[in-house]
């Protein structure tokens, strides 16, 4: 099933999408009040794509351009912006294509099936 772009993920769909440990994701809440994940019953976190592109840029301060914890901080403190274009929308697009293209093959799966 493909998703879209507005609907809510998992954090196990999200650290998978930005290749880090859920652990990872939820050590960041504790460190950058911008996080904000939706938490519903039993304390399970769903992230809004907005939060996917603040995490991925968090993630890219870290550890492509080697900032600490306080120069992220003091980043997102004088307003990082979430423009289009960054890694995270890359990564939604192409989280997306996937997700269409397993679609298709278990569409032509069931297909063949049918056939044989």
């Amino acid at each position: 099933m493909i998703k879209a772009e507005t609907a809510y993920r998992t954090i196990t769909e999200v650290a998978d999408l930005l290749q880090v440990q859920a652990s990872v994701l939820r050590f960041w809440e504790t460190q950058f009040h911008q996080i904000k994940p939706i938490k519903r019953m039993g304390g399970r976190r769903y992230y809004r794509a907005e939060d996917v592109v603040l995490l991925a840029q968090i993630r890219d301060l870290l550890y492509k351009e080697k900032f600490t914890i306080k120069g992220v901080q003091k980043r997102l403190k004088e307003g990082l912006e979430t423009a289009e274009g960054t890694d995270a929308s890359k990564v939604l697009a192409k989280h997306q294509a996937q997700d269409q293209l397993l679609q298709e093959l278990s569409d032509i799966k069931d297909y063949l099936k049918e056939y044989l």
